[in-house]
């Protein structure tokens, strides 16, 4: 077969020696073609890096929705299976509970727990309990709307911030600036507005805030320190989990004149409150 002159063989008149889009360049080398072949080029990339950029963007956008939407069903579900099934029946701590974003008070590396049934380290060497013992202990203390009540060592203000929405005033008490800074900020997000935090020493309490209706401890101490029974008011119930081995009992020590009756509500285990570990017993 003859092969016209300037065709290559297999190849289109596009694809020719003598193409322009071949040789880059016109038949009358003015650079025309190529130069408008470029221009268009650049246009295609350019329209195609702003579709990628859309799709990015809508991708991770629609990510970011179902990430919170999943929070919230997990908040849900947390209230169902967890709490509910645990003979926590009263409505307003059901609405706390799902009210309450307990993700936004749990340490960003551990936001995954937020709504498992489990307890939650703390950053700040604390550990958040579970919500089915959390939620129970809560039931016990039988808080009213006029009580005021002491949230001791509130870390993040997780706590304080469901016992808010049962109770008149809630204050809550930390050891550090740095602890009480950072619970306020998280309760002012959680739209909180009947709690404070402030500084204290635990085994001292807070006296000049009480006297209480509520005081409530939600981890492990081996014993009551005297000063809390003594900011109790008349009538004031004290909830804590007394532990002195590996499993501890969440008690209701309720004030009455000058007694202090006790009543278990369940068992459970926590880690202790730092600084309140019982002293190491010598084992032959």
């Amino acid at each position: 077969v003859e092969v016209p002159p300037g065709i290559e063989p297999g190849y289109t008149d596009l694809q020719s020696g003598a193409s322009p889009l071949r040789h880059g360049t016109s038949r009358g080398g003015s650079g025309a073609i190529s130069t408008s072949v470029r221009a268009r080029n650049s246009r295609l990339r350019s329209v195609q890096l702003r579709a990628i950029a859309q799709a990015e963007y809508e991708h991770f956008s629609s990510r970011e929705s179902a990430y919170m939407t999943d929070f919230s069903a997990a908040r849900d579900a947390m209230v169902e299976s967890q709490i509910r099934t645990s003979d926590v029946t009263d409505l307003d701590i059901l609405g706390a509970f799902r009210r309450t974003a307990r993700e936004t008070f749990v340490p960003t590396a551990r936001k995954a727990l937020s709504y498992a049934d489990c307890q939650v380290e703390t950053d700040e060497g604390r550990t958040m309990l579970s919500p089915r013992d959390l939620s129970k202990m809560i039931q016990a203390a039988d808080i009213e709307a006029q009580d005021v009540v002491l949230d001791m060592a509130c870390g993040r203000g997780y706590s304080t911030a469901i016992l808010a929405q049962l109770a008149d005033t809630v204050v809550g008490l930390e050891t550090n600036e740095a602890a009480v800074a950072r619970a306020t900020e998280l309760l002012v997000e959680a739209d909180i507005s009947n709690a404070a935090v402030v500084q204290g020493d635990l085994k001292s309490g807070a006296a000049e805030h009480g006297p209480f209706n509520v005081i409530f401890v939600c981890a492990a101490v081996p014993q009551v320190h005297r000063p809390w029974f003594t900011q109790l008011a008349n009538g004031g119930r004290l909830v804590c989990i007394i532990q002195n081995g590996p499993v501890g009992r969440v008690t209701v020590f309720t004030k009455s004149g000058d007694a202090i009756g006790e009543t278990v509500a369940f068992d459970t285990s926590a880690k202790y409150l730092p600084g309140f570990e019982p002293a190491a017993e010598f084992v032959f």
